[in-house]
């Protein structure tokens, strides 16, 4: 039993790999689907387009369940998040605005009304 093991080591290293390969593809596929219908709205289209783009060519892999052919379309799909994902945070943040450094930031100005009460310590 050891040896028919040992003997399949390859053979199961592989399979792992390849199952470990199409979960991530069927994650990522689902993944996407989900954050383009939230966030759809809020990324231009020069830069939705790649990831629609990639999605489907993820998709046309992870139906072949070839690593060979997911493993580019995963890296291309991730690729076009990270660009994407690089825009909404900027994006984010001019709508937030910054503060200047100096300038007193309101929410530590409303803090700062800190009355002193007194107080006695009773010990029994």
């Amino acid at each position: 039993m050891k040896q028919d093991a040992e003997a399949n080591a390859d053979a199961d290293a592989k399979a792992k790999e390849t199952a470990d390969k199409l979960n991530a593809a069927d994650g990522m596929i689902f993944q996407t689907e989900n954050q383009l219908k939230e966030f759809g709205d809020k990324l231009s289209d020069d830069k939705k387009q790649p990831i629609e783009a990639a999605l489907e060519e993820l998709k046309k892999a992870y139906e072949t369940k070839d690593i060979e052919v997911i493993d580019p379309a995963l890296e291309k799909i991730n690729e076009a998040w990270k660009v994407a994902s690089e825009e909404m945070y900027k994006a984010q943040q001019d709508a937030q605005g910054t503060a200047p450094e100096g300038a007193p930031d309101e929410s530590v100005a409303q803090e700062d009304n800190v009355e002193d009460v007194d107080f006695e310590e009773v010990k029994e």
